[in-house]
């Protein structure tokens, strides 16, 4: 394929707030060439590096042509995207060509450019008819001329038709008539008169030749039928006729009216009116009355699209004589077309802190129409920040005009109107959405100045304490708002050991179990950061008061409780009613009402002896003492305070009734030997409940592996009927009072085969009356029945532990268990 290019590169400069560049530049094409080829150095022409091209996402932005020509960014060079025909492209009209923008970004730049598309001879010259009839009436004069249709060529230029033939040439030669607007009529002149009785029908060929290289041609047969004497043709009293339509004017509107005339009589002088053009849409908007030559409109006109029409008329009458003229229709524009508003390029989201007169749209505005009907004014809605500048006559652009605050505004609805100046006046408009982009201008924010919190002492670590919150006006990450405990000291002790902040949702957590009497309160900051980059924070103080709970028992500082020796407080015989016998002391270390004390006697010797100080602690006497009343009275006061719940502690108070010492040391003597008694009895008794335990254990395991090795006997056990041998553990004996062991209690535990219907049976003690004492200990009675009545008591600890013992109920084989239990309970008196 054949190239011819011209390059007309036109640059200039405007600068604006905007810094954009508008250029203009021409190329030069043949039409029908092979998609992807070279049109121009895009590039190079404007002196853009492709890489340029690239990062500013060059783009072809048209609106007519963009299907024929693209842009590739990479080479920087424009290619042919699709074949181009240049005649349906623009017909006869010359020069032709294709106009469209290079739109580029960052900065935006944009530039004009023109492809004219230059004809080649792809078109033969052709007819609109292959057949066309003449009716000559023989005594047709020499000179007579005949209309003929002319072809059409859709090449322009030198490709266009050049040149008729026809042949035969006997009769006929063949003109060509120029007309006073410069088209040529193709006339078949008579050179030689006809005869009809030598030839009635002649056969010509037409050929229509263009001037392309190679030239090609179109042809049509001319066949003529020789009648008699018609010798005068219709005559058209203009050549050329005019007329001006409105471009909205009615179907059924006459255009013009066209007159003819024949100087022949009779039928030779009807006229019939025709109209002659060929390829082109005339006959579809306008119509010729056949008779009266009234030129009517029968289509849509539009302005902008064809402007004027060129109308070939022709007058025949009835011997095939002819005459041709014609119409030429001007049409004449109304303001019928709005403004067009194209976004050529567009930012749908902009920064808040975008600098004024950052350009956010380009726009291009166009009207059809012409005149004062295609002048356009354009504005943007009142009251937000951008106005709208004008670069060139069809060029507008949008930008900032003052600074932008998201969280004020996030996003606009901008309205661009285009009205032109036509009569009445039109108007369109369109709607653009921008959004504002957030940047990290605010620190968030908490919803109080500081907070205060309770948390209750003795509280379970991990728990919820509080919530801060804080707010960012910004969005999106920069509105995530990050919670962080700043580092601090509390009594020395860093205060992430007291408490923690979750980063996400700000509740602060206990970290440990609080104690009101070692801390009561305490300080310490949040800091609230958010995710911008830079990140923006605040903080916010945070105290956090213990409240106190009923977690400490009162704490008896008087009488002192000791172990060993034994404390009494003496109250004379001779005693009053009132009789301050002691004080009973006792503090407690929470506060409040859980602090508050009150004493009350448990229990007492002598309950109508004494009374007990409900506020004070204090014990006297209610009555006057007398001989009757023991040496030894002991009391149990119970101190309580005023929490919820109550606690309490217990405080035994020795009280000896005597007027001399040794009186009372000789009371209290036994009375301390029986303590020690009672001390060592419960210390056996748990002893024993430990021994039986893990004997219980030991034969379970015993249990457990003889059923496992005799499992295949098991059956045979279980048919067989085994007496039942009583088992005695080795040092079994029957006392029966004797006394011949020290104290031993037998407990047995018999199973037999039919052992799933058996009870236990427990034995009880072998001897309960009988108890070996120490002869040099005193006290022997008092501890024989203290030992009884512990022992006879249903729910003591020994017999309910031994009530407990229970073997699994099995068909396989015995069990015969038994348990030797041996207490010994002895005391000597030091002498």
């Amino acid at each position: 394929m054949w190239l011819t290019m011209n390059r007309q590169v036109l640059l200039f400069v405007c600068l604006f707030s905007l810094d954009s560049v508008f250029g203009q530049i021409s190329y030069s094409i043949p039409e029908e060439m092979s998609k992807g080829s070279l049109v121009g150095n895009i590039a190079q022409d404007l002196g853009l590096q492709p890489k340029r091209l690239v990062a500013g996402k060059a783009r072809i932005y048209t609106r007519d042509s963009g299907e024929y020509i693209e842009l590739n960014r990479e080479r920087g060079v424009l290619l042919v995207r699709d074949r181009i025909d240049r005649e349906a492209l623009c017909r006869k009209t010359t020069p032709c060509a294709l106009h469209f923008q290079i739109i580029l970004e960052n900065p935006m730049e944009f530039y004009t450019v023109t492809v004219q598309i230059t004809d080649i001879n792809d078109h033969a010259p052709a007819f609109e008819k292959a057949e066309i009839e003449f009716k000559i009436s023989e005594s047709a004069i020499t000179g007579a001329k005949f209309v003929l249709e002319k072809a059409a060529d859709l090449d322009v230029g030198i490709n266009d038709l050049e040149r008729y033939e026809l042949k035969p040439t006997d009769n006929f030669v063949l003109k060509l008539q120029k007309n006073a607007d410069g088209n040529k009529n193709v006339e078949m002149v008579l050179q030689k008169p006809l005869d009809r009785e030598k030839q009635e029908q002649i056969s010509l060929v037409l050929t229509a030749v263009d001037g392309g290289e190679p030239r090609m041609s179109g042809t049509m047969l001319i066949i003529i039928t020789v009648l008699d004497a018609n010798d005068n043709a219709p005559v058209f009293t203009q050549s050329t006729y005019k007329s001006t339509v409105t471009e909205n004017a009615p179907k059924g509107t006459v255009v013009a009216t066209v007159t003819a005339s024949d100087a022949d009589d009779g039928a030779n002088r009807k006229i019939t009116y025709s109209i002659t053009n060929t390829l082109d849409d005339v006959r579809t908007i306008f119509q010729i009355g056949e008779k009266n030559g009234k030129v009517v409109l029968i289509g849509n006109l539009d302005f902008e699209e064809s402007r004027r029409f060129e109308i070939d008329l022709r007058a025949s009458d009835e011997g095939g004589l002819t005459d041709s003229c014609k119409l030429i229709v001007d049409v004449r524009d109304v303001n019928d077309n709005k403004p067009e508003i194209n976004i050529m390029s567009k930012s749908n989201v902009i920064s808040e802190d975008a600098k004024i007169g950052t350009v956010v749209t380009m726009i291009n505005v166009e009207d059809k129409d012409t005149g004062e009907n295609g002048k356009v004014q354009c504005s943007v809605t009142e009251n937000i920040p951008f106005i709208l500048k004008t670069s060139s006559s069809n060029f507008h652009t949008l930008v900032t005009d003052s600074e932008l605050d998201r969280e004020r505004e996030s996003e606009y609805n901008i309205t661009v109107s285009c009205s032109d100046e036509g009569v009445p006046s039109l108007s369109s408009s369109v709607t653009l959405t921008l959004q504002i982009s957030d940047v990290n201008d605010n620190p968030p924010v908490f919803e109080r100045s500081s907070y205060e919190a309770y948390i209750v002492e003795n509280n379970t670590p991990g728990l919820s304490v509080f919530t801060v919150k804080a707010r960012d006006a910004d969005w999106n990450q920069n509105a995530r708002v990050s919670y962080i405990l700043e580092d601090s000291s509390v009594n020395g002790v860093p205060v992430s050991s007291y408490v923690s902040v979750s980063a996400d949702s700000g509740v602060v957590h206990a970290v440990r179990s609080f104690d009101y009497e070692q801390i009561k309160d305490f300080h310490f900051l949040v800091k609230a950061q958010d995710g911008g980059s830079p990140p923006l924070s605040s903080n916010v103080s945070v105290k956090i008061l213990i409240q106190d709970q009923n977690d400490n028992p009162p704490q008896v500082l008087y009488p002192v409780q000791t172990g060993g020796s034994m404390v009494a407080e003496m109250v004379p015989r001779s005693a009053d009613v009132g009789y301050l016998v002691t004080k009973v002391v006792a503090v407690d270390v929470d506060s409040g009402q859980n602090a508050w004390l009150s004493y009350k006697l448990q229990k007492a010797t002598d309950r109508a002896l004494f009374e007990v100080g409900l506020q004070n602690g204090e014990i006297r006497t209610i009555r006057q003492v007398s001989d009757k009343d023991a040496v030894k009275q002991r009391l149990s006061v119970i101190v309580e305070d005023n929490g919820q719940p109550s606690r309490s502690a217990t405080v035994i108070v020795n009280v000896a009734v005597a007027d001399s010492f040794p009186e009372v040391l000789s009371e209290f003597t036994d009375f301390a030997h029986d303590k020690e008694y009672n001390d060592n009895l419960t210390f056996y008794l748990v002893l024993a409940l430990a021994v039986v335990s893990f004997l219980f254990i030991t034969c379970l395991v015993v249990i457990i592996s003889v059923k496992i090795y005799r499992w295949r006997q098991s059956r045979i056990l279980y048919h067989s009927s085994l007496p039942v041998i009583p088992y005695y553990p080795p040092r079994y004996s029957d006392t029966l009072g004797t006394g011949t062991l020290q104290h031993v209690y037998n407990y047995e535990v018999c199973r037999t085969t039919d052992s799933r219907k058996s009870d236990c049976k427990f034995g009880r003690a072998a001897s309960q009356n009988v108890l070996i004492m120490d002869p040099s200990s005193t006290g022997t009675m008092q501890r024989i029945q203290s030992e009884k009545s512990i022992l006879d008591e249903p729910d003591s600890p020994l017999e309910v532990s031994l009530n407990t013992i229970f073997m699994p109920r099995t068909k396989e084989y015995d069990v015969y268990f038994g348990f030797n239990l041996r207490s010994v309970y002895s005391q000597k008196k030091d002498q």
